[in-house]
């Protein structure tokens, strides 16, 4: 079994930032991981960030599509000043990770697995927010005997309302052409730089509920600097969707008897860069036993936004 290549203190100088960037290299309450490292998962180098005593029981933390693992720099040491080893990685293609000939599903649930084996051969338990949710609910469903409990952070699978034909138009020849067509592109394609502030405001668009100060934050910590400004670390060829069996959305048939207990949060306001399933939609699918909670006015970075509650009602849950 592989173990986590520690990194720590290895990092590359960076370009020189101005002192106007400089302060929104901390933000409260946000913690820097105590540890860096990296994983090899099917010839790719995944970067994994840790919070919390290497000899505490661990928890595998899970972000979501266009994310970063430094995006749980505020929630992470919650959860580890409880007394947990909280472990994190950036997917292939997103932050300090390698970016990958392809990306898909099952890729990333491959690569999932490995950073779980590489925490522990034991079994251990699981966040996930968003994506990240729905990666983890699958990869339970087919390895139950790998993970103990699992906190699921608006990241449900879900059936859109449309016809069941249509859940087919992933596989359809005009789909594939799209995205050879833009692979085409994206190989000679740059994530265009801009002054930090303004990198800040254009994901506001897709996270209004989040603050300038934390989204200039996440600038500092999920984009890289550059003499031409900031860009964020994700792979041009990643975009929203994909083509291949959505197995996020075929789960849902799986789920009363999904294997070891959960736990869901739900958010309850939409945003454009939200997650499509709420409480009463899953409802009636939840296994027995299974605790599901909607936050009131809370928007889909239900950790961001609540952080101290978020932690609480998870700590509460993980208690053996």
């Amino acid at each position: 079994m592989q173990m986590i290549e520690d990194l720590t203190g290895t990092e590359g100088v960076a370009a020189k930032i101005s002192p106007e960037d400089h302060v929104f290299h901390t933000y409260p309450g946000a913690r820097p991981p105590d540890r860096q490292g990296v994983v090899h998962a099917h010839g790719i180098q995944l970067a994994t960030y840790e919070w919390g005593p290497l000899d505490a029981p661990p928890v595998l933390l899970v972000h979501g599509a266009l994310d970063f693992a430094r995006t749980f720099d505020v929630f992470a040491p919650k959860i580890a000043d409880a007394g947990y080893r909280v472990v994190s990685y950036d997917q292939r293609g997103h932050g300090n990770s390698e970016h990958a000939a392809l990306y898909g599903w099952v890729a990333d649930e491959r690569d999932l697995l490995c950073v779980a084996d590489a925490i522990s051969p034991h079994p251990i338990a699981a966040i996930g927010h968003s994506k990240g949710g729905s990666l983890l609910m699958h990869a339970i469903e087919a390895f139950p005997h790998r993970f103990t409990r699992f906190a699921c952070i608006d990241g449900m699978p879900f059936r859109r309302a449309r016809p069941p034909e249509d859940e087919y138009r992933y596989l359809s020849q005009k789909a594939i052409a799209g995205w050879l067509s833009h692979r085409h592109t994206a190989a000679h394609a740059s994530r265009k730089a801009a002054p930090l502030q303004d990198l800040a405001r254009r994901r506001a668009r897709l996270n209004p509920r989040l603050t300038h100060e934390w989204l200039c934050y996440l600038v500092t910590q999920g984009a890289r600097h550059d003499s031409a400004g900031w860009r964020w670390r994700l792979d041009p060829e990643i975009r929203p969707g994909s083509f291949g069996p959505m197995r996020s959305r075929w789960q849902i048939e799986r789920l009363p008897g999904f294997p070891i207990p959960l736990l869901a949060l739900f958010s309850t306001v939409k945003e454009p860069m939200g997650w499509e399933c709420q409480l009463k939609d899953i409802a009636p699918f939840l296994p027995a036993g299974a605790s599901a909670l909607e936050l009131e006015d809370t928007g889909h970075f239900i950790h961001i936004e609540r952080p101290q509650r978020t932690a609480q009602l998870i700590l509460e849950f993980l208690k053996p």
